[in-house]
Formats: C-alpha cells, structure tokens, sequence
C-alpha cells in the first residue's frame, strides 16, 4: 500500500502510520529511510542556509516524526522494530557534504536515544549505516563514478541493495531479539579503517 507522504509534516507522519493500522490492523515494524534534497558538493562557508536546513528537514527532522508516531502504534500492537537510514558519512565525516554528514550523525544519536527509552517497552529501535551502495543515484553518475566508488571499499566492490534488505530482514527478526540501540555499517569494512590499492609489491617495505 503506497500513502503520498511529506515526512516533515507532522501531519502526514501521523496519516501515514494511522493509514497502516487502518489497513493491516497494527504496527510492527517501521524503517525510515527518506532520502533529502539533491546535494550540491561545496565547502560549509559557500552553502546556503537553505540547503543545510533542508537536508536537516528532510533527514533528520523526517525520522523524528517517524519515530514520534511510529512507536506508539508498535507499543500498542505489543511490541516490534524501527529502523532509521544513515549513512556511514554520520560516522566519519566527508568534505563537501556537511549537511548530509549532520543530518545522518542526527538520525544516529536520535536512534540511540530512542533505543534506550523504549527498550523496556518492547520496541527495538537500530540504525543503519550504509557505504556505497548500487543505487540509481550512483549508476546514473556513469561508470567511472561507480569504479571510484568501488575501489574505495576493501572487498573492492559496491554493495548491492539487497546486501542492505538482508541486514533489515535480520533486525527485524527474532534472530535479533537482544539487540538494540546500535549502528550495524554495512559498507565492505569501510568503517574499519584504510585498504589503499596495491601500489607496492608484496613483501617489499614502503618507503
């Protein structure tokens, strides 16, 4: 069931969860995962005010409102999941893309927050932390584009949509059902540190 929503009317975030109930009769598990503005690459001093504000609207503000009126409808079913959308630019930052970068480092204390309020309540609430991922965005930006990308990654790959869906399957499942509060990356071992390419032979020191 599709609901035309503005995730930062409070509004619509209500409608939207009171539309699910209506349809399905309970709410057990929410993933928010609006996506911002287009982002102009530009250093904080020349961006607009504009532009920093609405990727907070959007990003942050938006799962807020998720989350406002998500788990009310999940506590009152007995109990279930939310999951937010990050980024791993909310765990370590990236020039040009400040306001992308507060708003997803916002969606993960917000998640952490709300993990420890209703952790007694029978909702569990995670986030996840996405790398490059072969979305319509980045195919669209060509080929090199999705080759820096993967080189990027130490697996040397982009991951794939469903690498992200199998995570969410696993959060939303009892298989977690002790986990809470915490940022699962799902990013090749980005978050793990630096894999620079083979730029020196085997065994032989660096200079």
């Amino acid at each position: 069931m599709a609901v035309q929503t503005d995730v930062t009317s409070p509004e619509d975030a209500k409608s939207l969860v009171d539309a699910a109930v209506r349809e399905f009769g309970r709410l057990d598990f929410a993933f928010n995962n609006a996506s911002g503005p287009a982002r102009r690459l530009v250093p904080i001093a020349e961006l607009e005010v504009e532009e920093f504000d609405a990727s907070l609207q959007v990003d942050l503000r938006g799962t807020f409102l998720g989350l406002k009126y998500q788990i009310p409808a999940i506590i009152e079913s007995g109990g279930g999941v939310v999951i937010n959308m990050a980024s791993t630019a909310g765990l370590t930052a990236i020039t040009h893309l400040a306001p992308y970068v507060t708003a997803k480092a916002g969606v993960i204390a917000l998640t952490k927050a709300a993990a420890l309020e209703y952790a007694d309540h029978g909702v569990r609430v995670n986030v996840v932390a996405p790398g490059p991922i072969r979305t319509e965005h980045i195919v669209a930006a060509g080929e090199q584009a999705q080759q820096y990308a993967a080189a990027s990654v130490p697996m040397r790959r982009m991951g794939e949509p469903s690498d992200v869906s199998d995570v969410l399957m696993w959060l939303c499942s009892p298989a977690s059902a002790f986990v809470t509060g915490v940022v699962v990356p799902i990013d090749g071992g980005q978050s793990a540190g630096q894999k620079p390419p083979q730029m020196y032979d085997r065994g032989k020191p660096m200079d």
